[in-house]
């Protein structure tokens, strides 16, 4: 794909070979430790500033986040690369590769540059899954100690996909994957001590099939020092939801906020807004959003922070600070507790709302597209009170109607209010939502990596607080099944299972799958709760869901 070329001197010496889009080389940045170091990076453009030329780069195996403009005392010329423009970038499935293809004057000269253009990709549909009947079996009062499991209780890909639903690698457009370089990164980032949680390999030597074939397959919870442990039944994976072996079908009318990737091109890959000040708060955008392009030359984009218009300048957002009455979100006010508010927002009737919010949204979230007919979506909006009003802290939207019982299809804290235990709020409250509509859900695939570690510290938190809170009954170990775990939580059963592998609390023992709560699980868990003081009190939830079914009610 690339050849090397060899220099024999300074690059300011050399001012015939001109660096141009698509070459690699090493660039000169800092990382976490404040050390320099010089990882690979593209050329995505070029242009010049006072005379000076500026590059703006994508840092190979590093997420686009990073990407930024250098300087030329930044570049690394001596390994230059340059792109043979005859080689082109294999697709798979027509979607876009990890490496973008050469810079020829024809590609160039076909950018779409209307962010309207992007349309909804289309579904895959999934199969059926078939009822069964969980039956719950007495646990032995003492258990020594479980040996690894064999292998999991489900295929190898099964189970690969429901870990990691935003690496699975899909045969549609909709289930998109992310990006080669990116794979990686996601598997790394799973844990927040630094360590990657791994499945446990299939051990030698074992002749009991891996997949739990039998209908009423039981799978006992034990406990380290614990007098409770329970039964759960494992349904088989091949219904799983997040297998991507769907049937391709036409596009739904309800829409979706997922990006396909077939609308990538140099435009939509670089960041084009420069800063954001909303409120109190400037915010430095991490990818690409389609604001109108004679504000992306502006040093600063304006916010309004209740009704989140965008204007070019200071005096302007002064005057229209004047005429707006809003000092919270539109919509309903449907939550309250202390100073935290929940608004939900109709996409229809609040359409300008809307789509200024998937504007400022998009430029922190890269997988999913900007959706600009909001109807078919609710958006519900987490505030911060204070004397001067309601401050937008972060938000999810949901499709009014799910056929693959989604909750959630774009989730954001803003970077202001992340780490300070916000996101776990926000995934809280899609669910405390499914409790009252009477159905579980998980959200629209693919995640971004920080979406991700988000719903897995959740799913695991919420899970565990099931499983030790189980209480002995009549002197017998408590029993539990996976539906019951699903119906408790509202989340949904494959995500409960991929969870429980993710945990790696499977075992299998004296021919029975169990779980098995070691004393490390337990004192990590204590410490996370005691660390977790944001929670949702559905007491002050006051939400009436509507059957969006009825095109009426629109």
């Amino acid at each position: 794909m690339f050849s090397s070329l060899a220099w024999t001197g300074i690059f300011p010496q050399h001012p015939a070979v001109e660096i141009v889009e698509g070459c690699r080389l090493p660039v000169l940045r800092k990382n976490q430790e404040h050390e320099d170091e010089w990882p690979l990076a593209e050329i995505l453009s070029v242009k010049e500033v006072s005379g000076r030329k500026l590059y703006y780069v994508h840092y190979i195996d590093f997420n686009k986040r990073l990407d930024e403009w250098v300087t030329t005392e930044r570049l690394d010329v001596k390994k230059l690369q340059f792109p043979k423009k005859e080689a082109k970038t294999p697709t798979k499935n027509g979607l876009s590769g990890s490496r973008p293809s050469s810079p020829e004057r024809e590609v160039r000269k076909s950018l779409d540059l209307n962010p309207q253009s992007a349309t909804a990709p289309s579904r895959g549909k999934t199969l059926p899954t078939p009822k069964r009947k969980a039956e719950t079996v007495p646990v032995a009062t003492q258990v020594p100690p479980a040996p690894p499991v064999p292998s999991l209780p489900s295929s190898t890909e099964a189970s690969q996909a429901a870990v990691f639903p935003a690496v699975r690698e899909a045969t549609t457009p909709t289930l998109n994957t992310f990006k080669a370089r990116e794979d990686h990164e996601q598997l790394s980032s799973l844990t927040t001590n630094g360590t990657a949680r791994r499945l446990i390999p299939p051990q030698p030597g074992r002749k009991r099939k891996a997949n739990c074939e039998g209908a009423n397959e039981m799978i006992k919870v034990l406990q380290y020092n614990k007098p409770q442990s329970a039964s759960v039944f494992l349904p088989p994976p091949e219904d799983s939801q997040d297998s991507s072996d769907g049937i391709p079908t036409a596009p739904r009318m309800t829409g979706s906020l997922v990006s396909d990737r077939s609308h990538d091109d140099i435009v939509t890959r670089m960041k084009n807004i420069e800063c954001i000040e909303l409120g109190r708060h400037r915010l430095k955008p991490w990818y690409f959003s389609p604001y109108p392009q004679e504000l992306t030359t502006l040093p600063i984009l304006y916010l309004c922070e209740f009704c989140l218009k965008y204007v070019k300048s200071l005096k302007c957002l002064q005057r229209h600070l004047t005429k707006c009455n809003l000092r919270h979100p539109p919509g309903n006010e449907i939550y309250r507790k202390g100073t935290i508010s929940f608004f939900e927002i109709d996409g229809r009737k609040n359409k300008n709302y809307s789509q200024n919010l998937c504007l400022l949204a998009k430029c922190f979230l890269d997988h999913k597209t900007l959706y600009y007919d909001t109807d078919p979506f609710l958006f519900y909006v987490m505030t911060e009170y204070d004397s001067k009003g309601f401050h937008i802290v972060g938000y999810f939207s949901k499709e009014k109607e799910s056929t693959e019982d989604y909750n959630v299809a774009c989730i954001l804290t803003l970077p202001p209010y992340q780490r300070r235990g916000y996101g776990k709020l926000l995934i809280e409250f899609s669910y405390e939502l499914s409790k009252v509509e009477g159905k579980t859900g998980t959200p629209e695939k693919p995640l971004s990596d920080l979406g991700l570690l988000s719903y897995r510290s959740y799913w695991s938190q919420t899970i565990l607080e099931i499983l030790m809170d189980l209480k002995p009954e009549n002197g017998e170990r408590p029993q539990i099944t996976i539906n019951e775990i699903s119906e408790i939580t509202s989340v949904k059963k494959e995500d409960v299972i991929s969870t429980l592998q993710y945990l790696n609390l499977i075992n299998y023992y004296k021919g029975q799958y169990i779980l098995t709560l070691s004393e490390d699980i337990v004192e990590g868990h204590e410490k996370a709760m005691q660390k977790r003081h944001l929670r949702i009190d559905p007491k002050c939830l006051h939400f009436t869901p509507k059957d969006w079914s009825k095109r009426g009610k629109w």
